[in-house]
C-alpha cells in the first residue's frame, strides 16, 4: 500500500510548531533581537495567521521568560522541551495527511557541522507532545531539504540530499526510493546548488517553493553583485524543463531576492524571501532591510495567495543563527 503524499503547506493546519531562541551562548548579542523577531512571528501566526502555535522552548532558563511574554495570548501554548537550536523544520518530524502519523529521520547536525545536545531527540519530543505515532526511517534527512506540492512532487537540491556527509551511498535513485517509502513521493525534481554560504548545504526552502499546484516561486537577482545570480538561473532552467508527478509542466513565479546581504565581515549570507511561512490565514515573509525588494516579493506572493494576508517581518537577527521563519517552524496538517 503506497503512502499518501505530504500535504502542501497551504492546506489547513491544526497547529504550527515554532522554536524559541533559548541559548544565550549560541546567540550572544543577537539573543534578545532574535527573540523579538520570533515573538513578532508568533503573534502574527496566532492572530491574522489563524494558527494554534506550539512554542517549543529549549531549556529551563528561557522558559519563564517565554511564558511571561505570551501569558494571556490566545492560541499560543508554550511547550517545555530540549533542543540545541531552534531549527525545528530540520530536527522535528514531518507530519502526514491529517497528522495521523509523522515521519522521523536520523539527524546528524547538518552533516556533522553543528552537533548540539538534544537536537537528535526533537522528533521524539514532538511526537510525544502531539500523541502522533512516528514512523522512524534509518537515514539522515532534514525537513528544510524538501518542498512538497501535496500531490507527491518534491523539490530538492543535489548539493544537500546527495551530500556524502548525510548518506554516503545515496544516488538519485536511492534517494527517490527513500522519499517514496517514507513521504509518499511520486516525483522528485532535482535542482543543483542552494544559496552561497548556506551551512545546510543548500536547503531548497531557501531557494524554491511550491505556492500552488504546478507553480514554483523562485528568486531572481536583485541589484548589483547578487551572489546567487547563477544559482537562481540554473534553478529556473531546471524547473522550467520539469514536470510534476501528474505530468504537468511547472510555471515559475519569479520574485526579487533581497540582493547582497553581508555579515559583519561583508561575506554574503543566505538571506532569502523564499523562507516565507504559509499559515492558515497569512503568508509571513522574512525581510532583511531591503524594503523595495521585500515589497515586490510580497506583491508577487499576493497574486498566488489572494485569500491570505501577506505579512513582511524582519528576520535579520534570526538569520544570524543560520535560517529564518520556515526553518524554525513545522506544521501539523488538519
Amino acid at each position: 500500500m503506497s503512502l499518501s503524499p505530504i500535504p502542501a503547506e497551504w492546506s489547513p493546519h491544526r497547529a504550527m510548531w515554532v522554536g524559541w531562541p533559548s541559548h544565550a551562548e549560541l546567540w550572544e548579542d543577537n539573543l534578545e533581537p532574535a527573540q523579538a523577531e520570533v515573538e513578532a512571528l508568533v503573534r502574527a501566526l496566532a492572530g491574522p495567521g489563524r494558527e494554534v502555535v506550539k512554542l517549543m522552548v529549549g531549556n529551563d532558563e528561557a522558559l519563564a521568560d517565554a511564558c511571561a511574554r505570551f501569558d494571556g495570548v490566545a492560541n499560543v501554548e508554550v511547550v517545555a522541551g530540549r533542543f540545541g537550536d531552534i531549527w525545528l523544520r530540520d530536527t522535528g518530524p514531518i507530519f502526514g495527511e491529517a497528522s495521523q502519523r509523522a515521519a522521523a529521520f536520523r539527524f546528524n547536525g547538518w552533516g556533522g557541522k553543528y552537533d548540539l545536545p538534544h537536537d537528535d531527540t526533537v522528533a521524539t519530543q514532538v511526537g510525544a507532545a502531539t500523541g502522533v505515532a512516528l514512523d522512524r526511517n534509518d537515514f539522515v534527512l532534514e525537513g528544510g531539504a524538501l518542498d512538497h506540492d501535496g500531490a507527491g512532487t518534491i523539490l530538492t537540491t543535489r548539493q544537500c540530499l546527495l551530500n556524502p556527509n548525510r548518506n554516503a551511498d545515496w544516488t538519485e535513485t536511492a534517494a527517490e526510493d527513500a522519499l517514496a517509502g517514507s513521504l509518499g513521493a511520486r516525483k522528485v525534481i532535482w535542482l543543483g546548488d542552494g544559496l552561497l554560504n548556506d551551512h545546510t548545504d543548500g536547503h531548497v526552502d531557501n531557494l524554491a517553493r511550491f505556492v500552488a499546484p504546478g507553480v514554483v516561486a523562485l528568486p531572481m537577482a536583485y541589484g548589483r553583485n547578487d551572489p546567487n545570480d547563477d544559482v537562481f538561473d540554473a534553478a529556473a532552467a531546471a524547473i522550467s524543463a520539469a514536470t510534476d508527478a501528474d505530468g504537468r509542466a511547472l510555471k515559475l513565479l519569479r520574485l526579487p531576492s533581497p540582493g547582497f546581504i553581508g555579515d559583519e565581515d561583508e561575506r554574503p549570507v543566505p538571506a532569502s524571501h523564499m523562507n516565507f511561512l504559509i499559515a492558515n490565514g497569512a503568508v509571513i515573509v522574512p525581510t532583511y532591510g531591503n524594503d523595495t525588494a521585500a515589497r515586490l516579493a510580497c506583491e508577487g506572493l499576493a497574486t498566488v495567495f489572494p485569500d491570505r494576508e501577506i505579512i513582511p517581518l524582519p528576520s535579520t537577527a534570526i538569520l544570524s543563527g543560520g535560517g529564518s521563519f520556515h526553518c524554525i517552524t513545522q506544521q501539523e496538517p488538519a
